[in-house]
Formats: structure tokens, sequence, C-alpha cells
């Protein structure tokens, strides 16, 4: 995908970094020669402009690249500003970012299609670490309901899931096991990486470093962790 991102402080210059190493073709702008100097190298290319200004604006790339994410946090009249002009330059695919309520509610108003929060999503990433534990990948499904991915916990390691049956003495829905593998690579080398086990039956007995992939909540998450400390 080519993205234009406008806005390169922390939050937009990481996301050009991540981006870019996963294979997007990413184009950056900035008011600032220091911001965009620092990136330049990394992605595709780089553009000192000032986005508030509609002639400026009009000589990025606007109708050869899919997406324009609006990353500019700080400075909220310019966000708001950016936006406005890239909506009435017709661009069909925006993405913004809002840091505070007033400001998403400003940036819906122009229909964007998505609102970045970074600040909330990392508050409730570390919620989710604290209540769960920083071994623990979890994603939503719904307010209280989790896909989460975890280590075997010692205490179940060389039980079969017969033995352990998440299901009926915490909630759990177990939708599969990883373990890592040994498998040669393309020159010839061993790599070690996590393969899913395909339909793990009843008897199958789980060991050291294997992963847990299972939906429930977090109640149900720590009732586990009672259980078995």
């Amino acid at each position: 995908m080519r993205i234009l991102i406008i806005g390169l402080g922390i939050y937009g210059s990481n996301l050009a970094i991540d981006l870019t190493a996963m294979g997007h073709e990413v184009i950056a702008a900035d008011s600032s020669a220091t911001l965009v100097e620092a990136i330049k190298d990394k992605i595709s290319t780089a553009y000192i402009i000032d986005s508030t200004d509609e002639a400026a604006l009009d000589a990025l790339p606007l109708n050869s690249v899919e997406l324009v994410i609006v990353a500019i946090g700080e400075n909220f009249g310019a966000s708001v500003k950016t936006v406005a002009l890239l909506r009435k330059m017709g661009v069909k695919r925006i993405y913004a970012r809002a840091v505070d309520d007033i400001h998403e509610t400003i940036l819906r108003g122009f229909q964007v299609d998505r609102i970045l929060v970074p600040e909330q999503r990392a508050a409730r990433e570390l919620t989710r670490e604290l209540a769960l534990g920083a071994g623990v990948d979890a994603i939503n499904i719904d307010r209280d309901h989790y896909v989460m991915k975890f280590p075997v916990p010692e205490f179940y390691e060389g039980m079969s899931l017969s033995e352990i049956d998440m299901e009926h003495n915490f909630g759990f829905r177990l939708v599969g096991v990883t373990r890592v593998t040994e498998r040669r690579n393309a020159i010839g080398l061993i790599d070690r990486e996590p393969v899913m086990v395909d339909n793990p039956t009843p008897d199958f007995r789980l060991q050291k470093g294997d992963m847990l992939v299972v939906t429930g909540t977090q109640r149900q998450f720590r009732d586990m962790l009672r259980h078995i400390k």
C-alpha cells in the first residue's frame, strides 16, 4: 500500500518506520526540517511542507496514495486545518490522530475514516497487562471477552488437555496450541519457531514452551491463576 503520513513527531515517525518495515511504500511530510532529515533515509520519500498551506499541501502526491494519515497531535489547529484541506481537495481515505475528546469530536465532523487515539490505546494495553500479566497477548472481542495467548503455566506442564479441562473448570474455550519446532531454512540453517499444533486431541500433553490460545474473560483468566498458585 502507498501511504502518506503528515506529521513526524514521535508517533508519526515511528508509524512511518513500522509501516515501511511491513513492506508499505511510505511518503511523509512535516514542517520541521529536522524531523524530515531524521527519517528521510528510512522511508520512501519525505517532504518539508506546511500542511496548513493549501498550495504546499497540493504539492504532495495526494492522488497517487491509497491512504493519508494525519499524525499531527500536539498542534490542534494544524491537525484540524490539514484534515479540512484534505477533504476540500477530495482525498477519499483519511485517518487522523486525536489527542482528546474535543479534538476527536471535531475530526469526526469531517467524517474521517478512522480516528487514531494512541494514548488511550496505550492506557488500555497497560491496564490489560496489569490485569493479565506481561506474558499475555490479548485482543478484545467485546467489552469483556478476549482472545488470549499465553505460555503454558509450569503447573500444567506434562498434563493432558483433558486433565486440565479449561472449559469445564474455568470457562475458557481452547482455540489452539503452538509449540516451538525446529525447521531448516532456505540456506540450510536450523530455525526454531512456534507452529500451531493441528487438532490437538484430549490426550495431547503440554510441555514447557508451549503457548495456549483461548477465548475468555479477564476474570476467568485470574480464576485460573489463583487455582494454580
